[in-house]
Formats: C-alpha cells, structure tokens, sequence
C-alpha cells in the first residue's frame, strides 16, 4: 500500500514538473518575441517592400528583346558534344558581353528543309520575335528538291512572319552547294537568296559557311557539319550582319 502511495507521489511529481517546464518554456518564448518586436517591424517593412520589387522585375523581363534562330543542323550544332559551342549561343555570349537586351533562341531542327520549316512556321510564330534569322535551305539543296519548290517554301515562311509582325526583322542566312550538284542547279541555288532578300528587303547573311565550307579541318567528318571552330566562324559571319540590326 505504501509503495502505491508512493508511486502516486512520482505521478504527481512528475505532472506538477512538466507544468512548470511547459509554463516556463511558453514565457520564455513570450519574453523573446517581446524583446525581438522591433526587428519583427523592420522585417514587415522589408515584406511589404517585396510586392513591388518583384513587379518591377517583371516589367524588366518583358522588355528584353528575342532573336530567333530559324534553321536545320547548323543551327541546332548536329554533331557538337555541347549545344552550347553551337553558333546560336557563341552569339548569345557576344550579346551579353556587349550588355545588349537580347535573349536568342535556337530553333534548328537536324534535317529540316524549308517544307519542313514552312510546317512548323505558325508553331514558332506563338512567341515574340522581335529579329527572325532564317536559315535553312541547305537540305533541299543536297536532296535535289526543286528550285521553285525551296524559293516558295522561304517566301512562305517570310511572308508567315510578316503577317504574325510587320516590325518583326528578319535577316535571311545565304547558302550555296558543292559543284558536284551540277553546275546550272547551283548557280540559281546560290541565286535564291539574295533573290528574295532583294525582293523582301530583308537584311542579307551572303554566305553562311563562309571560310568553313569545304575546309576539312573546320569541318566534321563528314564534311558538312562544323566543328567547334567552324561554328566560331559562324557566329561571325552571322554577327557582321546582325550587329547592325540589335544595335539600331
């Protein structure tokens, strides 16, 4: 009996210390948040700050400017370990450097021709585009397609542009082919291009391979595709023209 009594005793005990630990915890936190109460408005500030700090970033993002890079392999760098040592992004990092508000995006697709590029044209055209670089052609040119065919589907995609924005710039990359192709096909193959930048006012990239096509050492193995160097020259070729476009 004495040794029930006892245990009751401890059970009391113990109830009557947890209290007093629960109470003393609890004023202590109070006696803290009292104590801290200043800091805690200087963070409200900080908080009711916060709301137009991000609004204005916001209004930031949406004034920078896009360059769309609309092409096939060259432009999507088939063949490159890293995309980006694809000329697409050596022209972001030119831009960049020269603090210019421009974000470019590749859009090259390995193999497209210019149908395939006039069937995703509208897809593309979802987005803001304030400058369209419009590369392809190559493809056709390799494959054989008719020449009416690849000056209709390139006047297609000009005119899809156009039509989604009149102020979107567009510059048109020139291409041309190996003599193997025949001598008449790519003479008017290498025509179409200045052709139709002449007829569109279009801002004119006259050879986009120059300096890399039929350089063995700028080029893959398979003779078509640049290499990591190869597409430095790229990037200069398309820069000469372009620079004057972003910095207008």
């Amino acid at each position: 009996m004495q040794k029930r009594k006892n245990k009751h005793l401890i059970f009391n005990y113990s109830n009557s210390g947890l209290q007093f630990f629960l109470k003393f915890c609890y004023f202590s936190i109070l006696a803290i948040l009292l104590s801290c109460g200043s800091d805690t408005s200087k963070k409200g500030k900080i908080d009711e700050t916060a709301p137009t700090e991000t609004k204005e970033t916001i209004v930031e993002n949406t004034t920078t400017k896009t360059i769309l890079i609309f092409g096939d392999s060259l432009t999507a760098g088939f063949g490159l370990e890293d995309t980006n040592d694809a000329f697409p992004a050596l022209i972001q990092s030119k831009i960049d450097s020269l603090s210019l508000n421009y974000t470019v995006i590749n859009s090259g697709v390995s193999g497209e021709t210019t149908a395939g590029g006039k069937s995703r044209i509208n897809w593309v055209l979802n987005q803001k585009i304030d400058v369209f670089v419009l590369e392809l052609g190559a493809n056709d040119g390799l494959r054989g397609v008719p020449l009416k065919e690849t000056r209709g589907n390139l006047q297609a995609i000009i005119d899809a542009v156009r039509t989604k924005n009149l102020n979107t710039k567009i510059i048109l990359a020139g291409m041309q082919l190996p003599p193997n192709m025949g001598q008449d096909y790519t003479s008017e193959f290498r025509t179409i291009f200045p052709e139709l930048a002449e007829k569109n006012d279009l801002s004119l990239i006259p050879f986009l391979l120059k300096d890399v096509g039929g350089v063995p050492e700028l080029n893959q193995a398979d003779g078509i595709h640049p290499t990591v160097e190869g597409h430095k020259i790229l990037a200069n070729n398309v820069w000469d023209v372009l620079k004057n476009v972003v910095k207008e």
